[in-house]
């Protein structure tokens, strides 16, 4: 029997960076999260080593903070989105050292930056070196639990959205302490984070399997560009998953990526530090070949490792390695989702009441590439912004659609799925193989019903197959060239991919 909570207030789905960004800015409105997990647990936010990037240095600019943003997103940013990112960002890490994260500084005071991949500036903003995300979820969910307009249900799953005839959100379906609750709001935010979990090979949580984009496209909300996945060059390739990651920021102090020879990996003016997808398909190519690819960081980092990069020494150890003295075996992993739910600057969705932040989201910042240590500042500075706008909404009281929960996916069938993920939507895509995974996900439907991770492996997949180009994060081997015109793939249920 589903029991019935009204919440004239918002309701935030998802407890990452974005989440409790959006929570926090909802004040004094009455609002409850949900939270899958422990709060700080199991989201990808805690997990970011690398740091938030922010123009936050004498030499350095929101502008050109943008034109790097933009460079990166391969054509497909916007620009309206980007300059709010890059603008607002600054202020958006000074709020969270406000609150106590623990930024890294340097001897007179300032922030201590690393460069990274893409950026023409050391402006990523770290703490510990590689803990950033940890450091910076610890301070936010010390703010959440004072809130006292905050109410948190952890072991919470959202199974459903709630709308009205007319198409309007009016909350959630959810499980909750083993019972199944229908949740009224005047607002909903989707903070759900990414699908990376879907691929077999992966950075991100267990949990992050797409399920918040697949509860937005049941119910009619516009997706754009799932296609577009981001692979992170350097996972730790040691037989752990998810796989450890070794932060971009090693490459920015010089750890070099070399083969079984000890040669270059890379060809690209940039080197190692070049956009990731290039990294990526360059290792990924490299393992393909039969051979192996390594960071080398006994030069750059050596002695330092324990105090400079302390996650990333802290696997490397459990994995039986020493990066002071060894070298770091490496594969490209799937790691960030640059689509998502339309989002405008606000989180605002095409559907009114639902709201989209973070990584579930697209808001145009990341276009077809996200550039590195974009995400937590995205999180950040969209969280508030969706916070504030979902305050403003008022409660309707209209007719609920009966609202079904979705289908459970059996643990074999998710295991097979995100092994088929990796081999045909991964690094390298073609026809076959995008064409026989539809085709695998099409029986698995038919045998479980339309399952949230399924519902997302099925829009990256369609969307993949349907873009014969190769951009950013999405690159077909049997269509290595660039359209000359960017176009957005727009999805709306019922209808087919289509360029606008």
């Amino acid at each position: 029997m589903t029991e019935f909570l009204r919440l004239d207030g918002v309701l935030v789905v998802g407890a990452g960076l974005a989440g409790l960004s959006a929570a926090l800015a909802a004040a004094p409105r009455r609002t409850l999260v949900l939270s899958p997990v422990p709060l700080g647990e199991g989201c990808a936010s805690s997990w970011a080593q690398g740091g938030m990037a922010a123009a936050l240095s004498a030499d350095d600019s929101p502008e050109l903070h943008a034109a790097d943003t933009l460079a990166a997103g391969a054509g497909l940013c916007d620009p309206e989105a980007v300059d709010i990112l890059t603008r607002e960002g600054p202020a958006a890490v000074r709020a969270l050292a406000a609150l106590g994260a623990p930024f890294d500084r340097r001897p007179g005071g300032g922030f201590a930056q690393s460069l990274e991949a893409a950026h023409s500036r050391a402006r990523v903003a770290r703490v510990g070196g590689d803990g950033a995300g940890a450091a910076i979820m610890k301070a936010v969910i010390a703010e959440v639990r004072r809130s006292p307009h905050i109410e948190i249900r952890e072991g919470a799953r959202v199974t459903a959205l709630i709308q009205d005839h007319g198409g309007r959100i009016l909350g959630a379906l959810a499980w909750l302490g083993g019972r199944l609750i229908e949740i009224r709001a005047a607002a909903t935010v989707l903070a759900t984070g990414g699908l990376g979990g879907l691929y077999a090979v992966t950075t991100n949580p267990a949990a992050a399997r797409g399920e918040g984009l697949a509860l937005a496209w049941r119910v009619g909300a516009e997706i754009v560009d799932p296609e577009f996945v981001q692979f992170h060059p350097t996972a730790l390739d040691v037989g752990i998953d998810p796989a450890p990651l070794a932060t971009e920021a090693l490459r920015g102090e010089g750890a070099r990526l070399v083969n079984v020879s000890g040669a270059p990996v890379v060809d690209h003016p940039l080197a190692d530090l070049a956009p990731r997808d290039v990294v990526a398909r360059a290792i990924a190519a490299e393992i393909a070949r039969g051979g192996r690819v390594f960071l080398d960081a006994r030069e750059a980092v050596g002695d330092a490792f324990p105090r400079e990069f302390p996650a990333v020494f802290a696997a490397c150890r459990a994995a039986g390695l020493d990066p002071r003295m060894q070298l770091m075996p490496v594969a490209p992993a799937a790691h960030y989702h640059m689509g998502g739910i339309a989002a405008d600057a606000h989180g605002r969705t095409t559907l009114v009441g639902l709201f989209a932040v973070g990584e579930v989201a697209s808001s145009g910042v990341h276009g077809a590439n996200r550039l590195a240590s974009n995400s937590l500042l995205e999180a950040a500075v969209f969280g508030r912004r969706a916070g504030e706008a979902a305050r403003e909404e008022i409660a309707d009281g209209g007719r609920a659609l009966e609202a079904a929960a979705a289908p459970e996916l059996p643990s074999e069938t998710l295991a097979e799925l995100r092994r088929r993920m990796t081999a045909d939507a991964g690094v390298r895509r073609d026809a076959a193989g995008l064409s026989r995974l539809i085709d695998w996900i099409g029986g698995a439907e038919r045998a479980h019903g339309p399952a949230l991770p399924l519902v997302a492996a099925r829009l990256v997949a369609e969307a993949a197959l349907a873009r014969r180009e190769s951009r950013g994060g999405h690159f077909r081997a049997d269509f290595p060239d660039v359209y000359e015109h960017p176009a957005h793939t727009r999805l709306v249920l019922a209808k087919k991919a289509r360029a606008a």
